[in-house]
């Protein structure tokens, strides 16, 4: 991912119904995540009887999660949230790659938008920075939830 997050025009979300789905793996760094996301959806006004948060064993868990979610609550946008860290094998990269499909073929599929948040880095040093340090994917992953839910609701009939 890129250092240079778009800039995101201010959207009132009191009129959105958002879920977020995230993995329990690396829990500090995936709770950190999570708390992040959810800071910007409430910052942005989504009422909390409009947000529905599942946790799930891992990321590889999220897309079925998300499928549930957008089935169920009638979302404006569904946000799947995860961290996978490299370690002696490409294990994590294929997780991603297989999570990045699952997500974006149910986006396609059902209409709903679906924010793929599940950071994918090397080191650990590279999730800290992400999840709980100054990059904050967090905020970038609220922001584009609350975007294309404005955009889903702009074109809905």
């Amino acid at each position: 991912m890129s250092l240079a997050a778009p800039t995101s025009p201010a959207i009132d979300g009191a009129a959105f119904r958002i879920a977020v789905v995230a993995a329990r793996y690396n829990e500090e760094l995936a709770d950190g995540l999570l708390a992040r996301v959810l800071a910007g959806l409430r910052a942005a006004g989504v009422k909390e009887k409009n947000l529905t948060v599942v946790r799930v064993p891992g990321s590889h868990e999220v897309p079925v999660a998300a499928g549930i979610l957008e089935a169920k609550t009638r979302a404006d946008c569904v946000v799947g949230l995860g961290v996978l860290i490299g370690g002696d094998t490409n294990h994590h990269e294929m997780v991603g790659q297989s999570v990045s499909q699952a997500l974006q073929t149910l986006a396609l599929a059902s209409g709903t938008p679906i924010i793929n948040g599940v950071i994918v880095v090397d080191t650990l040093a590279q999730a800290r920075a992400r999840c709980i340090g100054k990059i904050d994917r967090g905020a970038e992953f609220a922001h584009a939830a609350l975007e294309m839910a404005a955009l889903k609701k702009r074109f809905s009939s």
